[in-house]
């Protein structure tokens, strides 16, 4: 009998959306889309949907040390994706297990929704900033999480660069800021830690349903390095991709529908 050889394994650590669009099920879509084999350590629970967020459940810390050390422990890990993490406590928690973590970590600094509501409690921000983001290979923030963790409001193209600069004051490896919330194109800039600077620009689609398109970036970035490209080549890949899905998403509901993780195969 012939074994098939598992793919690269790619682990988020993230909330879950009920609605289907973000969170840890945008992530691990957008990870089957990509090849790799998706696990998931869930630290919190939304009631959500494409108009909102009605509430949210931190796990307890036993239960997300418990499902980390399942996972790593026995199958191993090649990337992990961090995204809602809601609380201190959690935050904490989540960057001691990742201080012996030798894969690769991409940080999306979840702190609020797609529709504004806040999935991050305010005494996690400063944790956030001092205890994960050293952990981060890379980190990606949009603008509002940029303004809530350095403070630096990101009004033009131009100042990408100080924004990205200040992420990786705060430890990170490599910073993508993401300038979706910004007119024109749609432009990411990353810095590498080197100070070397690379523009990721796509056309803007007239298109709202956009629910996920973090969590499925930053989940697609921890895919291809664990498929083996080095950061900026992964970047590129993954732009590509999220902006295949952000041209495709569609309708659900009264409110913002999500991004399409299957565009490729319609």
């Amino acid at each position: 009998m012939s074994v098939n050889v598992a793919p690269p394994r790619v682990l988020t650590i993230a909330g879950s959306d009920s609605g289907g669009g973000a969170g840890i099920q945008a992530d691990l879509k957008t990870m089957l889309a990509l090849g790799v084999h998706g696990m998931s350590v869930v630290a919190a629970v939304t009631a959500q949907n494409s108009v909102g967020v009605q509430g949210y459940w931190e796990l307890p810390v036993e239960a997300v040390v418990a499902q980390y050390r399942s996972v790593v422990d026995d199958i191993g890990v090649q990337a992990v994706k961090t995204g809602m993490l809601a609380g201190a406590e959690l935050v904490e928690t989540v960057a001691g297990l990742l201080e012996e973590c030798d894969a690769p970590v991409v940080v999306d600094p979840v702190g609020v929704s797609k529709h504004g509501d806040t999935l991050l409690a305010r005494s996690a921000v400063g944790v956030l900033r001092d205890r994960l983001l050293p952990q981060a290979t890379l980190a990606t923030p949009n603008l509002h999480e940029v303004a809530q963790l350095t403070g630096i409001e990101v009004a033009d193209e131009r100042q990408l660069a100080d924004a990205a600069k200040a992420v990786q004051d705060l430890g990170a490896t490599w910073a993508l800021i993401k300038g979706g919330h910004l007119e024109g194109d749609a432009v990411d800039l990353l810095r590498g830690p080197d100070g070397s600077e690379h523009t990721f620009r796509a056309p803007r689609y007239d298109n709202n349903h956009t629910h996920g398109t973090g969590c499925t970036l930053a989940s697609a970035i921890a895919s291809h390095l664990a498929l083996g490209l080095d950061v900026p080549s992964a970047v590129a890949a993954s732009k590509e991709y999220i902006t295949g899905a952000i041209k495709g998403g569609f309708a659900l509901g009264a409110g913002i529908g999500p991004v399409d993780h299957a565009w490729r195969w319609r």
